[in-house]
């Protein structure tokens, strides 16, 4: 993909934003093959519109809805990074001989797993590879976040998460996040307090699962601003499927949300839909 000027009208299919932190976090929108510069026209006008023809990220084939953010059906049931245990690691099938995909499991669930603490509508654990902070974070709305176990692949992130995950929440509550930043805290002292309350449950999983190791983490906290004028005081949820046109002044971008003066759209959710942005 290579970068156009953002008078440039682009079209093409969508897909979920790119991100990059900075002083504060950078959006670029993949249309097609390009890539739009929309952190650059937070306070100005923006418009996007639906063209009506929707094509899987995945195979490319025309179709009229998505399963999973921009999946056709069939591409849905077979492909590995769709399946169920990418939602719930903690069932990962791997070892077991049912993976859909082995080499795209070598690749993505296989690799290094960091947990995390982050602070986005209040205090959650979650995990991602380790290569993909702070994207993560960004991709969520995280106001602050910190690194708390390396594991070696997905499946022993999940099973720390459900640990962890029985005292915090492990969802954001998105209209919360998109009112504003979450009041702050001291992210080094909570991580310690996690800790404390799961290091025993932690040691058990030894005895439950081969192989299973963990490194506590000592990474400084990260505190992520994103390119916002203004937050809604209500909560309007714009839709490509409702409306075609979505036109307007950009007040922000935080998560995968624009946050217009006409309402918020997650464009993460309408990957695989043909748009025109100007």
């Amino acid at each position: 993909m290579h970068d156009l000027m953002n008078d440039q009208p682009l079209t093409g299919i969508l897909r979920k934003m790119k991100s990059d932190l900075q002083h504060h976090a950078q959006y670029q929108i993949p249309v097609g093959d390009n890539l739009f510069p929309v952190s650059d026209r937070v306070g100005g006008h923006l418009e996007i519109r639906f063209t009506g023809n929707i094509h899987c990220i995945a195979c490319g084939r025309a179709i009229r809805k998505t399963f999973n953010q921009g999946y056709c059906y069939p591409c849905f049931r077979s492909l590995a990074e769709c399946d169920m245990c990418i939602l719930k690691p903690e069932t990962c099938h791997y070892h077991h001989g049912t993976c859909r995909d082995y080499e795209w499991a070598d690749n993505h669930c296989m690799e290094d797993h960091v947990v995390y603490l982050s602070n986005t509508s209040g205090i959650k654990v979650g995990i991602t590879r380790s290569n993909q902070i702070p994207t993560r974070w960004i991709d969520q709305g995280a106001r602050q976040a910190v690194a708390m176990f390396r594991v070696k692949n997905r499946l022993h992130s999940g099973l720390i998460e459900v640990i962890v995950g029985k005292r915090l929440n492990d969802r954001t509550n998105w209209r919360k996040m998109l009112k504003g930043n979450p009041e702050e805290v001291d992210m080094r002292e909570y991580r310690a307090l996690v800790y404390q309350k799961v290091e025993h449950e932690l040691e058990e999983l030894h005895v439950l699962h081969e192989n299973f190791t963990w490194k506590l983490l000592e990474d400084d906290p990260v505190t992520i601003n994103y390119p916002v004028e203004t937050y809604p005081d209500k909560i309007v949820a714009l839709n490509f499927d409702r409306q075609h046109k979505i036109s307007g002044r950009l007040m922000g971008i935080k998560g995968q949300y624009l946050i217009m003066d006409c309402g918020v759209i997650n464009l993460r959710k309408f990957a695989g839909y043909e748009v025109e942005v100007c």
